[in-house]
């Protein structure tokens, strides 16, 4: 459902926020999650534009949260380097219209994005954080679950 530049933008806010006073560097941060490190350089841009993160330069610098995670919700992060929420509900494929003109699907379809929306406007970057400790808490480093 996200794109992948949301995913991306999401994945690099969660490592900032592990070490929120750290600065870290595009190539940290791509190296950390994983990520093309041209394609998060501009998503950086992007995030520091809409005043999310901010960015200081030379050998200490890099990109660190400019607000706290509980003040960070997803909808601002996903605004800030793709389409409109609308667009989530369009198929991945390109296909059909994403808003058809048969009434009852176009009614629904506003109401999926409406709950979509204010889910988005819900939740927080410290809720993605706080699933990420989660799901680290309760596996062993050998992929096991642990139970007590």
């Amino acid at each position: 459902m996200l794109r992948r530049s949301g995913t991306y933008a999401l994945k690099a806010l969660l490592e900032l926020a592990l070490d929120p006073p750290r600065w870290q560097s595009v190539t940290a941060l791509a190296e950390a999650q994983d990520l093309p490190a041209p394609m998060l350089e501009q998503l950086m841009l992007k995030l520091r534009r809409a005043a999310l993160v901010e960015a200081r330069r030379g050998r200490q610098g890099g990109y660190r949260l400019r607000r706290q995670p509980a003040d960070l919700p997803l909808a601002a992060i996903l605004a800030a380097v793709e389409a409109p929420a609308a667009s989530l509900l369009a198929p991945a494929d390109g296909g059909e219209d994403p808003l058809p003109s048969d009434r009852v699907t176009r009614v629904l379809n506003r109401r999926l994005l409406q709950a979509l929306e204010r889910e988005l406007d819900n939740l927080t970057l410290e809720d993605l954080l706080f699933d990420l400790h989660s799901a680290r808490a309760a596996f062993s480093e050998s992929g096991g679950l642990l139970l007590g």
